[in-house]
């Protein structure tokens, strides 16, 4: 097989499950519809930021709307912060899903990020 032709069928095979897993995703708006529910939540990232002078030291990634008219968060606790192997800010303006159990936190939806497997760059 011609390397032109596997790159193709690569990059078409890479395509298909992105569809899928996006098929399987939850728009961040949607996310409030499914509290105690285990999904994953797709969408851009329009907020990040970590509170280091606050208890625990989060870092929160909204979606939607600028804080505080989010829709949803990822929200990293800071003792889950060294896990990640770049600064959880960084993701700001990009496409991402997060995966975890749906909770709630005055009235908005988020999910608790405590592995960095739970969160997927799509447009890296």
């Amino acid at each position: 097989m011609n390397k032109r032709l596997y790159g193709l069928l690569v990059l078409s095979g890479l395509l298909g499950a992105a569809a899928v897993y996006a098929a399987d995703s939850l728009d961040p708006a949607d996310a409030v519809n499914h509290i105690g529910k285990e999904a994953t939540v797709c969408g851009e990232v329009t907020g990040a930021k970590f509170s280091s002078h606050r208890k625990r030291k989060p870092t929160f990634i909204d979606f939607g709307p600028p804080h505080p008219n989010h829709v949803f968060t990822a929200l990293i606790w800071g003792e889950n912060r060294d896990k990640f192997d770049y600064v959880p800010e960084s993701l700001f303006g990009k496409t991402i899903c997060v995966s975890g159990t749906i909770t709630e936190h005055k009235g908005k939806p988020e999910i608790k990020v405590s592995e960095p497997s739970q969160i997927r760059v799509m447009d890296d």
